[in-house]
């Protein structure tokens, strides 16, 4: 039985329980990353293959996290071949490539007041639309996403229900852009509008139906993700920002939250992580000043 084989198979079993641009996904990192290696290579020759051979190439043009991804997919195909033929795999001979995950910046207190003021001056859907996300957390596909119909100003809230992404479809060699639901069931949510995005959000609401995306004020046209982070770019550069990507507006907004004592299960809510750890691990740091403080009380 050839490894591609079993591939085939392996796709059929998970897109049944995957997103659509998941799938996909996997069709790439397979694609690029495994079948070029072991093109035709039969599943008994790979129960006894010396598999830090395939670790050492992949960290000769990856990112330890990024072989530690390949790898993840690689070891479910595998795993699924021993359940369905009995193929036996010793994985724990395996080394997985150790990742030192980097902190990521956030805005400083003079950056975020520099982008705020220029997109209160600008005042446009495009601009406002940082603002949400700057103060709610909001990711890129779920601004691109949002319609005024999820922005309850009776409630305060806005709620999460969609998200936007461009999926590449290699059988089509074309892409396109996806409305789905969101990835997990916790960033479906509600997330609390602040007196501040209220009050800017409040006086342009009447001008848009429930149906019109929020960036565009349109029924039809939207702003995907990669142009959004496009435009984003560009008022950085009128704000005289360097070295910050749309996404650090999350990780900024989430440690503003820490620093001012919002307990750690209502942030990971609020950003709509599966768990708690997820939003310790990946988005909340303390800040020098914050650590000064409480060793000062000692």
């Amino acid at each position: 039985m050839k490894l591609e084989t079993v591939i085939e198979e392996w796709l059929v079993f998970k897109k049944i329980s995957i997103k659509e641009s998941t799938y996909f996904r996997y069709i790439y990192i397979i694609n690029q990353y495994i079948l070029p290696y072991f093109q035709n290579m039969d599943m008994e020759q790979l129960v006894q293959y010396d598999f830090n051979r395939y670790v050492e190439n992949l960290l000769k043009f990856l990112s330890p996290i990024s072989a530690k991804n390949v790898l993840g997919i690689f070891k479910s195909i595998l795993k699924f071949s021993q359940k369905k033929y009995n193929f036996r795999f010793n994985f724990d001979f395996i080394a997985i490539p150790k990742s030192h995950t980097e902190e990521l910046r956030v805005l400083s207190k003079t950056e975020k007041k520099k982008l705020e003021k220029y997109c209160e001056k600008s005042n446009t859907l495009r601009d406002i639309g940082i603002l949400i996300c700057l103060y709610t957390g909001l990711r890129i596909g779920e601004i691109c996403a949002l319609k005024w119909d999820c922005i309850d100003l009776d409630k305060h809230c806005i709620r999460v229900k969609k998200t936007m992404q461009r999926i590449y479809n290699k059988n089509d060699k074309k892409s396109v852009v996806k409305e789905d639901i969101p990835k997990t069931q916790k960033s479906i949510r509600s997330i609390p509008i602040s007196t501040k995005l209220y009050n800017i959000l409040k006086p342009i609401k009447k001008n848009f139906s429930k149906n019109c995306y929020f960036l565009t004020g349109s029924e039809t046209n939207y702003i995907e993700p990669r142009n959004y982070q496009y435009m984003f770019k560009k008022c950085l550069e009128e704000c005289k920002i360097k070295n910050f990507h749309f996404h650090q507006l999350r990780h900024t907004f989430a440690t503003d939250c820490i620093n001012v004592g919002m307990d750690t299960k209502s942030l990971s809510e609020i950003l709509g992580h599966a768990t708690v750890k997820v939003t310790l691990d990946k988005y909340v740091h303390s800040s020098f000043y914050a650590k000064k403080k409480y060793l000062e009380r000692l």
